[in-house]
């Protein structure tokens, strides 16, 4: 750990020694905690709003298409067969981006301890889980489970699944790791302080899931077990299938080094990020980033050209996420609502943005992979994000949707 004069010269060159204006108020422990925050943070992000937010620039897209619902039907078997085969042999492990807190949803807990029952507690967890269940049944072999949480919410989520009995999961198979924070910072550039011992972090976007990993010492145990290929996937969507055999095994025969699961748009104004070709390289442009003419282009048949959607389900290759690691991620810059303790030292929570925070995201990784093969799932079978409490991705959707899939709730 840095010493108090070592932290003072690190924020003292980047005009932060506004970071250490309580050190002699706090104790020993508080003030060990603090430098260490101070040592780990990357200053360099910094720089990215010296003259103004600039956003990460697009280049040229071109359309890229998906193996569609009926050609995957006709494959199924095989796929599947090869899906399998790499499940049992233990070649496919899932990664479960559950970071987040449900306050949107009135839950001030971790977002996967939301009671999706009816007539009877189901936890998203829990569903989750439910599914997975489902293929290591097929396959008959445990999918090491890894599940990235956040520093607000790894001690209830590790007590939940440790509570519940990991659901009736092989504890064995279930690891959990943090993700990597980053600072949070006024319009002026000025680090935030949530309490006097505490500096105002962020999780560092789903992009930073594999590096979260790697730090957290895991790569020894994905080697240890054999792992070639990991399915990332995020926690509110309650009818995720992941380790999904079929897909797998399309995405294995196709050679490919990365697989996403799509959706085709219910219309071309969706608010979906679509799966397309940029310079060349696969890539996904969020719905804000595309021109009407882009949206409504069509082709011969009348088909949409940007048609499907990314539902946050990746399939990637081990080898080459290890390849990209140095490989410099683009960083976006997001304007936040910051709790932060003002001159006096008291906590004060804006209901307006007042800085920024700073995020990587899964689908830049997209574009640093050499093709991705992009495989449509039915979205009534597969999609149903919880993101509100009422009304389009909500609760109540997900759960119409549940039913219609025949879970019990």
């Amino acid at each position: 750990m840095m010493s108090f004069e070592e932290a003072r010269i690190k924020l003292e060159e980047a005009g932060q020694t506004h970071l250490l204006k309580y050190y002699e108020d706090l104790n020993q422990a508080s003030r060990d905690q603090l430098l260490t925050q101070i040592e780990a943070l990357d200053l360099s992000l910094l720089d990215l709003i010296k003259d103004g937010v600039k956003e990460v620039s697009k280049g040229e897209l071109a359309p890229l298409g998906a193996i569609t619902l009926e050609e995957i039907a006709e494959k199924k078997s095989e796929y599947e067969k090869i899906g399998l085969q790499a499940i049992k042999d233990c070649k496919v492990g899932a990664v479960l981006l559950a970071g987040g807190q449900g306050t949107r949803l009135g839950l001030d807990k971790p977002k996967g301890m939301l009671n999706v029952g009816v007539n009877k507690e189901l936890y998203l967890f829990e569903q989750l889980v439910n599914n997975l269940m489902e293929v290591v049944k097929a396959a008959d072999a445990w999918v090491p489970l890894f599940v990235m949480t956040s520093e607000k919410n790894n001690e209830d989520t590790k007590n939940f699944f440790q509570e519940k009995n990991f659901f009736g999961y092989n504890k064995d198979y279930v690891f959990f790791f943090v993700q990597e924070m980053a600072p949070a910072v006024s319009y002026e550039g000025k680090i935030y302080m949530e309490e006097k011992d505490k500096l105002a972090t962020s999780p560092n976007g789903n992009g930073g899931w594999f590096s979260s990993l790697v730090k957290a010492g895991l790569m020894d145990k994905i080697n240890d077990l054999g792992v070639e290929f990991l399915n990332v996937f995020a926690v509110d969507n309650v009818l995720q299938k992941m380790a999904d055999p079929i897909f797998v095994g399309a995405t294995i025969q196709a050679g490919a080094v990365c697989g996403s699961k799509v959706v085709a748009k219910a219309d071309p104004n969706e608010r979906v990020g679509v799966l397309c070709l940029e310079d060349g390289k696969p890539s996904i442009v969020e719905y804000y980033e595309m021109t009407d003419e882009i949206i409504n282009s069509r082709d011969d048949q009348g088909k949409l050209l940007y048609n499907y959607g990314v539902i946050l389900n990746y399939l990637f290759d081990i080898k080459t996420l290890m390849r990209i690691m140095d490989e410099s991620m683009p960083t976006h810059v997001v304007e936040k609502k910051i709790p932060y303790i003002d001159e006096e030292g008291q906590l004060v929570k804006p209901d307006q943005p007042n800085g920024y925070k700073f995020e990587t995201l899964v689908l830049d990784m997209i574009h640093m992979m050499d093709n991705c093969l992009s495989f449509e799932v039915d979205r009534q079978k597969e999609f149903a994000p919880i993101k509100n409490a009422t009304g389009v991705d909500s609760l109540e959707s997900a759960r119409e949707l549940m039913k219609l899939n025949g879970i019990e709730l």
